[in-house]
């Protein structure tokens, strides 16, 4: 059997996907993250119907008001005024990247250098696979694109080393939460420690979002709760609920010290993502998901916990909002499989770490089905 089991999926609704046979599987992923909203939100469905019969994409260099629309929207809802759009969260990545050299170049070095951490992914183009460090996933793409330095996740003693001994390093990009690595947080005080650095030394702090922002954590971007404001920001899953986008998002530091030049992305900030992004938007704040999922959140760590936490095969239950990692003490990979006996789809990530994404709209009955289902692919999988 392959990586994808077996199993299509005709439909969805809410939290749930259906297959052929119509059997229904709770998603406790959100398609890897991208639909916050679940499937066949009748909002996203109506915005969808409504944009189709107008506009998909139109000529690239002439105005797109749903794209200024989002560009504003965006500017009210987050600190960062400026917005690239594209495609993707990788894209994404390589717009913040392409910027920081710019700010480097600026500053009259020549071969500008990024400090990245351990335990990152940035994407699976060549210049964020390069910045991220799994060395699996950079086996067969050598030689990878220089420019980065490496550094180890949440050790201020070992920025502070690096940044003594090199004078190439123009900007820090790090994940708040690194959910590749197995749902790992930054601590806030190395986060603002981190900023602290970066202003003093004239660097560019740059936050990779792509995963934690849109409500996913609790709050729209996971830096509003760990009180920190970067530079450059990037968001890509679950703002439009599985149609294809991405933004970097610039401070003024960066805009009024490099005058970027205009970013090409052939769809990128198209009429029908930017308006899918912003009735989730819209959805996101009406229904107050933010706050929702961070109580849901609370609910499915705690009884996570009551469940199987002091279980002798379960090290760790961690995680903040609708981001949960559960951390095996032996590889996890055969939950996935085991999970669709239990009629449940899980991810598992960095090898023993069950990952936890369900939709934001997700609720009380519903959690606690989700972990009926995780407990019995639990118990299925250590007793095998």
């Amino acid at each position: 059997m392959d990586s994808h089991f077996g199993l299509s999926f005709t439909h969805g609704q809410g939290i749930w996907l259906y297959d052929e046979n119509g059997r229904a599987y709770l998603d406790a992923t959100s398609g890897m993250a991208q639909c916050s909203l679940g499937y066949a939100h009748p909002d996203v469905t109506g915005t969808l119907q409504k944009q189709a019969a107008l506009l998909l994409h139109g000529a690239t260099h002439h105005h797109c008001l749903e794209q200024e629309r989002l560009a504003q929207r965006l500017a009210r809802m987050t600190p960062l005024q400026h917005a690239f759009f594209c495609h993707s969260g990788a894209e994404a990545n390589e717009i913040a990247i392409k910027f920081a050299r710019l700010f480097g170049h600026k500053k009259g070095i020549d071969t500008p250098s990024i400090m990245v951490m351990n335990g990152a992914f940035h994407g699976s183009t060549l210049a964020t696979l390069s910045a991220s460090s799994s060395r699996k996933m950079h086996a067969g793409h050598e030689p990878l694109v220089t420019g980065f330095v490496r550094a180890p996740y949440n050790d201020m003693d070992a920025l502070r080393t690096i940044a003594h001994h090199r004078d190439d390093v123009v900007a820090v990009m790090l994940e708040l939460i690194q959910s590749e690595a197995g749902v790992v947080s930054a601590n806030s005080a190395y986060l603002r420690a981190v900023a602290t650095l970066c202003a003093e030394r004239d660097w560019l702090f740059m936050v990779d979002e792509v995963q934690t922002a849109n409500g996913r954590t609790g709050s729209l971007l996971a830096s509003q709760a760990m009180d920190v404001v970067p530079d450059s920001l990037t968001m890509a899953k679950g703002l439009a609920n599985g149609v294809p986008i991405g933004v970097c998002l610039l401070g003024e530091r960066v805009v009024d010290r490099i005058k970027p030049a205009q970013q090409d992305a052939a769809w990128g900030g198209n009429a029908l993502a930017c308006a899918t992004a912003l009735t989730v938007l819209d959805v996101i704040e009406r229904d107050a998901l933010c706050e929702h999922a961070f109580a849901m959140g609370s609910r499915l760590k705690e009884q996570c916990m009551d469940a199987f936490g002091d279980q002798a095969h379960v090290k760790s239950i961690r995680g903040r909002g609708l981001l949960l990692g559960i951390e095996l003490d032996r590889p996890a990979w055969d939950c996935r499989r085991l999970g669709l006996f239990h009629q449940i789809i899980l991810d598992v990530t960095a090898e023993k770490v069950i990952r936890l994404m369900p939709p934001l709209i997700i609720q009380a009955h519903e959690i606690d089905a989700l972990v009926l289902r995780l407990k019995q692919t639990l118990d299925a999988f250590v007793g095998a």
